[in-house]
C-alpha cells in the first residue's frame, strides 16, 4: 500500500501562488510517475500535470502550462506542484496520486494511489 497526503492549499487571490506538497509512504514511490488532477464542484476530475519516475519528464494540461510546474524529490517521496497566477478557474480539490508506471501518464485509469485532497481557492 502507498498512502499519500496532500498538504498547502488555502484561498489565494487571483494572480497568486501556492505550492502543493505531496508525502508519499508504504510501499516504493521513487520508481513510478506520479501526477496531480484536480475536480472541481460539479465537474470531473480532470488532469493538471504529471512527472516520471525520473523527474526528467513532465507533461501539462493546456490550462495550467506556463502557470504550474510539477517536480518532486525521490529521496524524500515528496511530489510537488507550484502554481503561479492562479486564476478563479483553478479554483477545485487537488489530488496527487502514483501510478503503477515509470512514465508520464495523463488518464486517472493509469493512476492506482491517490490521496485525500486539498482544496484551493482563488477569488477574483
Amino acid at each position: 500500500q502507498v498512502q499519500l497526503v496532500e498538504s498547502g492549499g488555502g484561498l489565494v487571490q487571483a494572480g497568486g501562488s501556492l505550492r502543493l506538497s505531496c508525502a508519499a509512504s508504504g510501499q516504493s514511490f521513487s520508481s513510478y510517475a506520479t501526477g496531480w488532477f484536480r475536480q472541481a464542484s460539479g465537474k470531473e476530475r480532470e488532469f493538471v500535470a504529471g512527472i516520471s519516475w525520473s523527474g526528467d519528464y513532465t507533461y501539462y494540461a493546456d490550462s495550467v502550462t506556463g502557470r504550474f510546474t510539477i517536480s518532486r524529490d525521490n529521496a524524500t517521496n515528496t511530489v510537488y506542484l507550484q502554481m503561479n497566477s492562479l486564476k478563479p478557474e483553478d479554483t477545485a480539490v487537488y489530488y496527487c496520486n502514483r501510478s503503477s508506471q515509470s512514465g508520464v501518464r495523463v488518464r486517472s485509469s493509469e493512476y492506482d494511489y491517490w490521496g485525500r485532497g486539498t482544496q484551493v481557492a482563488v477569488s477574483s
